[in-house]
């Protein structure tokens, strides 16, 4: 029997030699750890459709927070449940709102972790959407005002990046345009670019108290359908300011990932988001799956594609990993 000349089992017979020539490394480096925040004192709040994820009032938030860090992650997304709702979301750019309250707080217990806000309405409206309502429909120019105080709110109280995630058109330029005008050149923005009208994000709707209250998020968020589309948005936001680009959700949309990386040269992040994280969750329980290699095989995977960050519910697990704990 004939045999090539190349043979690559030659050099997979030893973890020295598969580690000598692994072509992807995951570090705890490209991880985000998104929370959510909530009023009160001493909450933690079990979110039933993500085990081991938590509503946290601010003490426990920052608890939480200084473990990331502890463990070598750089960064938070926060995400904020407000105490009341109503047809503007006012509570989003209120100075005294949740998310401004925990940033202050987690900048003055952990100045070195890097705190980056969501940027929407959806969990402060009475209605759900991530907009102002004209009747039934989602008025975009009306929104990017609100956005944009919402984005320079955030910055006042001391965040380190902002990170809109309404997909309505224009958001990026606005809220540049308002953090240079209000002396916050420096902010920058990731921007959730090519955001998908995903299935994925049910157990987010429970964690965050945001499902619409009639309707869908068709009219804005990206038809899971379309790639061209996706290069259209990124191109839009880069232009209209951004600093980072985000791609959501992140498994279902591997090949999105790695056509933006090979067309665009900023840095680029992953959203991995509830429902792909509820999904491991969920076969580890039955022991259908190792939850743990199944983790950071899919978190491998989403650097593979081309995301130098991994915005994950697994990060203090994966990190965990990685630090060889």
């Amino acid at each position: 029997m004939l045999f090539p000349d190349y043979r690559p089992r030659r050099l997979r017979q030893n973890e020295t030699f598969r580690r000598m020539i692994r072509e992807t490394s995951l570090s705890v480096n490209d991880l985000i750890l998104p929370l959510f925040v909530i009023d009160g004192s001493g909450v933690k709040n079990p979110i039933p459709s993500m085990p081991g994820q938590y509503q946290l009032s601010i003490d426990n938030l920052v608890k939480t927070a200084k473990q990331a860090c502890e463990l070598g992650i750089p960064a938070i997304m926060l995400f904020g449940i407000p105490k009341s709702k109503d047809a503007l979301g006012t509570s989003a750019y209120a100075k005294n709102g949740i998310v401004q309250r925990a940033v202050s707080a987690l900048k003055n217990k952990i100045p070195e972790l890097v705190v980056i806000t969501d940027v929407c309405l959806c969990q402060y409206t009475d209605h759900g959407h991530c907009g102002i309502l004209d009747g039934n429909i989602i008025d975009n120019d009306s929104t990017l005002d609100l956005l944009a105080r919402t984005a320079l709110s955030h910055a006042k109280a001391g965040a380190d990046m902002v990170a809109p995630s309404d997909m309505m058109d224009g958001r990026v330029a606005e809220i540049r345009g308002i953090l240079d005008e209000n002396s916050f050149s420096n902010i920058p923005i990731m921007s959730y670019s090519a955001k998908y009208c995903s299935a994925y994000y049910g157990p987010f709707r429970e964690a965050a108290d945001s499902a619409p209250k009639f309707g869908d998020r068709k009219t804005y968020q990206m038809d899971p359908a379309n790639a061209l589309e996706a290069i259209r948005e990124v191109t839009m936001d880069i232009e209209e300011g951004a600093d980072i680009i985000m791609i959501k959700p992140a498994l279902p949309y591997l090949d999105i990932i790695c056509r933006i990386r090979d067309e665009i040269d900023l840095p680029l992040a992953a959203y991995n988001v509830s429902g792909e994280y509820a999904m491991i969750k969920a076969a580890d329980k039955m022991g259908w799956i190792d939850g743990k290699k199944v983790m950071m095989e899919t978190l491998t995977s989403i650097k593979r594609a081309g995301a130098e960050m991994i915005l994950t519910y697994f990060a203090i697990e994966a990190a965990k990993e990685l630090n060889g704990h």
